[in-house]
């Protein structure tokens, strides 16, 4: 690790730590967010179609911000990101009026999932290809997820316990979690501040011969010659996080106290080692993939994972379904710094923001559709367990498909 990060440059190490601060805001906040919705007076129903209507919103403006920031500038289209989600945490904390909520979730950049969302990840991962030899990429994703996923883990614990602690000091209500809505907001400010010290190093190089994008160019998205690709990626990463969907954080902090009635310092502590175990994980997905290959790497790590999802809500208690969590996460994100190393390294260098923009937008359309579905699964005892089983069960298929069609696709 040492070495690595003697390999960043200051931009490369900016970078890491607006992805540490950004990811710990969103593990703070997930832990607590449809719990503050349920307290403000929403709906099961009304909790998952705020979330979708969240998520999908987050797509619109990435993909707007995304396949725009190379031409408008990456640092000035972060800096945009930060600021709304200053917006959206502000707004989601001051009302309980359900069309502002929708406005903010919408809008603005706010996670539910305590994943990343917004257009932060395709604008970072563009930047770190950009400044990163090739030959440690895969290394540099991997300790980039592994700094987001120990934040995360860390921000789902503080969250837990922040609202456990105003629990125990006898605070009810929504006034339980408005503090850690307001931590989210700060975050955004925070996030403001490390973006304005980015260099221009790290947008993108003028073009070899100073022309115009290709035409193609202009009507993909700011895709051209891998437009083909791009799309068959984008088409199966938004069936995994369709899949994904039913189990976001914010959700399934909401099964856990549906199904065990856990407290909000369990579920931080859960998703605290959740979190943490799947961000090692990815460590050894770079040496993985230096023997087996990036897509070898990708489904052979992720089919596993699947089945033991499908194995939690069959536990009879929670230390057991945490259980099945924690040994799931051990090996859950090994396809995630292959998969953005794939991606990187199946495109040309000019179109590397937007690959990553439209394939991100993609997995977040597709995360944005399930949370819909599972508001009434909740709500209903009987179909308790039924997120997960589809979950699991769609992210089989989507391992499937993706070995049978990019197996022997060449990388660049």
């Amino acid at each position: 690790m040492f070495t690595l990060w003697q390999s960043l440059t200051p931009d490369g190490r900016l970078l890491f730590a607006a992805r540490s601060l950004r990811l710990f805001a969103y593990g703070f906040l997930s832990v607590v967010l449809a719990l503050y919705l349920k307290s403000i007076g929403l709906s099961d129903a009304d909790v998952g179609l705020l979330l979708s209507l969240t998520l999908l919103g987050d797509t619109v403006i990435s993909l707007w911000i995304t396949t725009t920031a190379d031409h408008w500038g990456r640092r000035r289209m972060l800096l945009l990101g930060a600021l709304l989600m200053l917006f959206a945490g502000a707004l989601f904390a001051v009302t309980r009026r359900f069309e502002w909520l929708l406005v903010a979730g919408i809008v603005g950049v706010i996670s539910p999932s305590g994943k990343e969302v917004g257009p932060f990840l395709s604008i970072e991962q563009a930047a770190l290809a950009q400044i990163v030899p090739g030959d440690l990429r895969t290394d540099v994703f991997a300790w980039y997820n592994l700094a987001g996923s120990f934040t995360t883990a860390v921000g789902a614990f503080c969250g837990g316990a922040a609202t456990q602690y105003m629990e125990n000091s006898g605070v009810v209500g929504p006034d339980v979690f408005r503090p850690v809505i307001w931590g989210y907001a700060v975050a955004g400010i925070l996030l403001a501040a490390l973006f304005l010290w980015l260099t221009p190093a790290v947008e993108h190089p003028p073009r070899a011969s100073d022309s115009p994008a290709p035409p193609a160019a202009r009507f993909g998205f700011g895709l051209h010659k891998s437009r083909g690709v791009v799309a068959k990626l984008s088409a199966l990463f938004a069936l995994d996080a369709f899949a994904g969907g039913f189990i976001i954080d914010s959700l399934a902090a909401l099964w856990l106290v549906r199904r065990f009635d856990a407290d909000p310092l369990m579920i931080g502590t859960v998703f605290f080692w959740t979190n943490l175990l799947g961000g090692l994980s990815g460590l050894a997905a770079a040496k993985l993939a230096r023997k087996f290959g990036l897509v070898n790497t990708m489904v052979f790590t992720h089919l596993p994972s699947n089945v033991l999802l499908i194995l939690v809500p069959l536990m009879p208690n929670l230390w057991s379904a945490a259980a099945m969590l924690f040994a799931r996460s051990c090996i859950s994100q090994m396809d995630i710094p292959t998969r953005q190393a794939y991606t990187m390294a199946v495109v040309e260098p000019d179109e590397r923001s937007a690959a990553s923009g439209v394939t991100t937008v993609a997995r977040s359309l597709g995360a944005s559709l399930s949370p819909l579905l599972v508001g009434p699964m909740l709500a209903n005892p009987a179909l308790l367990g039924l997120p997960f089983f589809l979950a699991g069960g769609i992210k089989i298929i989507y391992d499937l498909l993706l070995y049978r069609q990019f197996v022997k696709v060449p990388e660049r």
